[in-house]
């Protein structure tokens, strides 16, 4: 785990902060995804480029920042007291958000910004490992309930179903809809 980095300079402006992460998100739902300069982002927000550095180490942990909050907003964790409810709940809720134009051009994003910053790396497995707890949860209360297959590997589960989310969103480009999440969870092994 990383330490926070030191304060130094002004404290983050609410309203500066998020003018810069809705200008990132909206530039590159308009490029389709594809790269955009911290200049870029800069300019549409009103801000200057060194406002951006002071508050993040890269364009990609701004990125990740927009893409945590989108994520926070729009992927509730249920407990309906059933397992496919739930996982129906959160995957139809998760699969519609990353679909729409600004979400998936995020996401791929910050995929491509990955590949290449090993900041950006380590702020993505963080991430992941919020979102993936979310699946656990549900997966561990199904567990209690009784609900699960003794053979349920409860780890791979949550590799299939976001194995799914990221292949058709960032690779195959196909639908992510609430029939995908229908067949999704009916294939698992539950």
């Amino acid at each position: 785990m990383t330490s926070p980095r030191p304060h130094t300079g002004r404290r983050r402006n609410d309203a500066a902060r998020r003018a810069i992460l809705e200008a990132a998100a909206a530039l590159l739902a308009r490029s389709g995804g594809t790269a955009v300069s911290t200049a870029e982002i800069a300019a549409a927000a009103g801000v200057s480029k060194q406002t951006i550095y002071r508050w993040w180490p890269s364009k990609g942990a701004v990125l990740l920042e927009a893409m945590t909050e989108w994520a926070r907003e729009s992927a509730p964790d249920v407990d309906t007291g059933n397992v496919r409810a739930d996982l129906l709940t959160f995957l139809t809720a998760t699969f519609a958000a990353a679909t729409t134009p600004p979400a998936a051009a995020l996401l791929r994003a910050v995929l491509a910004e990955a590949q290449t910053d090993p900041a950006t790396t380590q702020l993505l497995a963080d991430f992941a490992r919020e979102r993936r707890a979310i699946l656990r949860d549900i997966f561990a209360r199904a567990e209690g309930r009784g609900e699960l297959d003794a053979a349920a590997d409860p780890e791979l589960l949550v590799d299939q179903i976001y194995g799914v989310l990221w292949y058709r969103l960032a690779v195959a480009r196909t639908p992510l809809d609430a029939e995908v999440a229908v067949r999704l969870v009916d294939s698992l092994r539950l």
